[in-house]
């Protein structure tokens, strides 16, 4: 990407409050789904690939920390301020079953198998659902060493990997013994943690510094890159891993070469901190998720599907015209179909 080119992104309007998750599902016969949340309460879902979107999640009575899909995008799962996450159908947006916690729930995650979620927060316990018999009281591991700020699946299933709010390091799990096995160490608190879709590596962001460790070096650390500014999340391009993104208080979302950790691309759009931030599966395009209530979907130019006779910065401003995706305006088109299937639409 040339670093003096300007990229207009997709602005999704909808959330009245900070966006402080993201969430791409894998690419399904459907398409691509995206999921975000919110301190306004209501978790969003909408077409991972055009923003447009398709319907929001309502039940939860406190801000909502963290969302995700399983992995034909069938469920949602969310985890919120209110002491409970929530398991979602999301095809209806009917809430199937609330699992109570005794405080704020930070993180969910739905395991690859899809048939367990896994939950933690301040409580500082990692809780793992069996959603097959959801009135059954969850398995606990070992307690946190700190409240839960981040918690994923790895090794299919058979590891957990988490961080805390409060201290640095990110920790992994072993599912069977529900013991900690080895400790990533860090100096910051890590506020974003992310498996790569291959499991090879694992990508943190903790202060200002955005680190990479690898799998087949038992997770040992190959790459560590200081930052221009504290960073709340980063995200590795799924497909070839050759660039990664981070975003941070000074509400840029930058691009960076992974082999060197030069600063290939910076994108301005954001009035306020941004939180999150996430490739798409496919990796032509990434989402950014800020304290001034926006998402944005920037492409990256690895997949140019643009009508002939316009240009890209036409067809992006046409589609920014046409939606792009808050609820009065999703009410107009009434009953949004997504390739084949359609999905609920809340009212």
């Amino acid at each position: 990407m040339d670093k003096k080119k300007v990229v207009v992104p997709l602005v999704c309007h909808g959330h009245s409050r900070p966006v402080v998750d993201v969430f791409y599902s894998p690419v399904t016969p459907d398409g691509i789904f995206l999921i975000s949340a919110s301190k306004d309460s209501t978790p969003m879902l909408r077409n991972g690939e055009t923003g447009d979107w398709i319907g929001t999640f309502e039940g939860h009575k406190g801000a909502v920390w963290s969302c995700c899909l399983d992995t034909h995008a069938l469920r949602a799962a969310s985890a919120s301020a209110d002491f409970s996450a929530k398991l979602w159908d999301a095809l209806t947006g009917d809430e199937l079953h609330s699992f109570d916690h005794k405080h704020i729930v930070r993180a969910c995650a739905f395991s690859e198998d899809t048939h367990l979620l896994l939950t933690g927060g301040f409580e500082k316990i990692l809780r793992i659902f069996d959603l097959n018999r959801p009135d059954v009281a969850p398995r606990e591991v070992e307690k946190s060493p700190g409240s839960v700020r981040t918690a994923a699946w790895l090794h299919s299933d058979q590891t957990i990997l988490s961080s805390c709010g409060d201290s640095g390091g990110v920790r992994l799990w072993d599912v069977r013994t529900g013991k900690i096995v080895r400790t990533l160490e860090t100096k910051s608190p890590v506020t974003s943690a992310e498996v790569s879709k291959d499991g090879r590596y694992i990508t943190t962001a903790d202060g200002s510094t955005v680190k990479f460790w690898m799998q087949i070096s038992n997770f040992g650390l190959v790459k560590s890159y200081d930052m221009p500014c504290n960073v709340e999340s980063a995200s590795l391009e799924p497909k070839f891993g050759n660039k990664f993104i981070a975003g941070g208080e000074d509400m840029w979302v930058r691009l960076f070469d992974f082999s060197t950790g030069e600063e290939i691309g910076c994108n301005k759009g954001h009035h306020g901190p941004v939180h999150c931030v996430r490739f798409s599966p496919e990796g032509d395009s990434y989402v950014s998720g800020s304290e001034d209530g926006t998402i944005r979907i920037w492409q990256t130019g690895q997949k140019d599907n643009v009508p002939n006779g316009s240009s890209k910065d036409e067809v992006v401003s046409k589609m920014q015209d046409l939606h792009v995706g808050s609820q009065s305006q999703g009410q107009k088109t009434g009953h949004l179909a997504i390739h084949s299937r359609s999905r609920f639409h809340v009212g």
